[in-house]
């Protein structure tokens, strides 16, 4: 969950020509240039000490990686506030060359394609704080009521090297997993992704919390949370679920959780497969900002109300019976750590699936109709400001209505397939064959291409790349209906349904008017266009 807020650019005309430009370290941190795409990551072992007093970091990152092509030097990335102390290579030091946040690193000899190899990265230094996380990346530094430190971190689209040094791209997970070792002043606790396996009091006022993770992690769900946390235990089936709360918030917690998770877990597992990191169980860690999708130790803020702090985000009232951070960060275990883009610019692909999700544990536990109320609020939310589609390559986002839009579109197309048991089917076989893959958006449409039988490419187009919705235009005189699409690209070719007289019509509007003689359709006192079903404007013309 990112960026609900998001500044314009300047687009023109429906293929939407940006005015935006990019600098060098836009590139070196987007871009796939050579040093990046010639060796896969196996494995991080972070290992760091965080001063809260100070707000630094010490330590080191052990990166496993394998060759894919024959070279002499990677590119790995770090902030360049922070202090690259020295990189160890078979206990020789290696140079490097910093440029930007990239750091290039040079090996005395070639590294030979499909060999595996490990660098110790040592570094140091006071990472970037967020002025308002989780939109703004970096750290959070508060204290709660009892005066004792409350620390997180949220790097979503900014970038995981903002902390610890890593291949800072979405296109490389590591392997086999990574641990986390932390250490922070006595009486703190550090939470972090995967299995606790331990802590160890190094007798120096600082107490390391050792956690691992076995499956393939993104870099920006990587974490730590650090408190005077108590942890709850409780379990689904043989699925632990574990909650890392503030030592003042326990009671409510303890009720406020129970309500959401488990309806929430079976009902994503029904619809999207099962829980995909179960062999790193299921956390929910609270935070000192409002949340994050990070992978197994997912951030939690709502301050244990209903709603987006208490809020409908929808304005139908629908959104008050749930938690909107619990049920929202968590649908990004399927959609986003699970099937996860290559490219920011798609994250559409993290977004729009997830925002859909809210609308399917609606359905799930109030039915069909609360859910279509529901998602149809957010249409208010939808901006239309730029395409959803970022420019690639250079570390771009694209417009925030990733979210809303994206999740509409969504809903669209399962009222084009115009068959429930289809559609399920169709989500359910999506989450599973992409589960811990990286793809892009053209995967996406392919798959739905696919296994709906149907050529989805237009509509995909239109939501995605466009900023305009599809508006469909009509005029009724006597028994004939004449209707067309506008505001489309010319090969827009979605259908829409027409209701009247207690009979459902599915029309094929193209760009060119077209007329159908409806039998007694003047004399119908009433009719409907389905822009509930479909994210559509209507508009007669009179």
């Amino acid at each position: 969950m990112k960026k609900l807020l998001i500044i314009g650019f300047l687009f023109i005309g429906i293929h939407e020509i940006t005015a935006q430009k990019f600098s060098r370290r836009d590139s070196l941190q987007g871009g796939l240039r050579f040093e990046r795409i010639c060796f896969d990551v196996l494995r991080y072992d972070l290992n760091i000490t965080i001063n809260p007093e100070e707000r630094s970091i010490v330590g080191y990152n052990d990166i496993s990686f394998k060759v894919v092509e024959n070279t002499s030097k990677i590119q790995l990335d770090l902030f360049d506030n922070m202090k690259v102390d020295s990189i160890i290579w078979n206990k020789q030091k290696l140079t490097y060359k910093r440029d930007f946040d990239a750091v290039f690193v040079n090996f005395p000899k070639e590294l030979a394609q499909n060999t595996s190899e490990k660098v110790r990265f040592y570094y140091s230094g006071k990472p970037k704080v967020a002025k308002n996380a989780p939109w703004d990346g970096g750290f959070v530094f508060k204290k709660d009521s009892n005066k004792k430190h409350h620390i997180a971190v949220a790097v979503q689209g900014t970038g995981a090297s903002l902390w610890f040094p890593v291949k800072d791209s979405q296109t490389d997970e590591p392997d086999n997993g990574a641990s986390v070792k932390v250490a922070v002043p006595n009486g703190l606790m550090n939470v972090s992704n995967g299995r606790f396996k331990g802590s160890e009091d190094l007798g120096n006022g600082y107490t390391r919390w050792d956690w691992e993770v076995i499956n393939p992690i993104n870099n920006y769900t990587i974490t730590v949370n650090i408190a005077d946390y108590v942890h709850i235990h409780d379990k689904l089936d043989d699925l632990d679920l574990d909650y890392y709360v503030l030592r003042e918030n326990e009671e409510k917690a303890r009720k406020h959780f129970e309500e959401d998770v488990k309806p929430m877990m079976n009902c994503f597992q029904t619809k999207f497969g099962k829980y995909p990191f179960w062999e790193d169980g299921y956390k929910l860690v609270e935070t000192p900002y409002l949340g994050m999708e990070h992978q197994s130790a997912v951030a939690y803020g709502n301050k244990y109300k209903k709603g987006y702090m208490g809020f409908d985000l929808s304005g139908t009232g629908v959104g008050m019976f749930f938690d909107y951070i619990t049920i929202h960060e968590t649908g990004h275990e399927w959609f986003g750590n699970s099937v996860t883009s290559k490219d920011i610019a798609d994250m559409w692909i993290h977004e729009g699936f997830t925002t859909y999700s809210e609308t399917v544990f609606i359905e799930c536990i109030k039915g069909y109709e609360p859910a279509m109320k529901y998602i149809n609020g957010q249409a208010k939310n939808v901006k239309n400001d730029r395409p959803i589609i970022g420019q690639f390559g250079v570390n771009n986002e694209g417009s925030g209505d990733m979210y809303y839009k994206g999740s509409l579109l969504l809903n669209t197309l399962r009222h084009v397939v115009n068959d429930d048991d289809k559609w399920w089917k169709i989500i359910l076989k999506y989450s599973e064959t992409f589960k811990k893959q990286i793809i892009d958006t053209d995967t996406v449409i392919a798959f739905f291409n696919k296994e709906t039988g149907m050529n989805l490419t237009p509509v995909f187009k239109q939501y995605l790349y466009t900023t305009t919705i599809p508006e469909f235009t009509y005029k009724i005189e006597g028994d004939i209906l004449i209707y067309s699409w506008s505001n489309v690209n010319e090969d827009f070719n979605m259908p829409i349904d027409f209701e009247y007289d207690k009979k459902i019509i599915r029309l094929f509007p193209t760009t060119i008017k077209q007329e159908i003689k409806l039998k007694k359709l003047k004399n119908s006192k009433s009719y409907q266009i389905f822009d509930n079903k479909f994210f559509v404007n209507i508009k007669e013309d009179i």
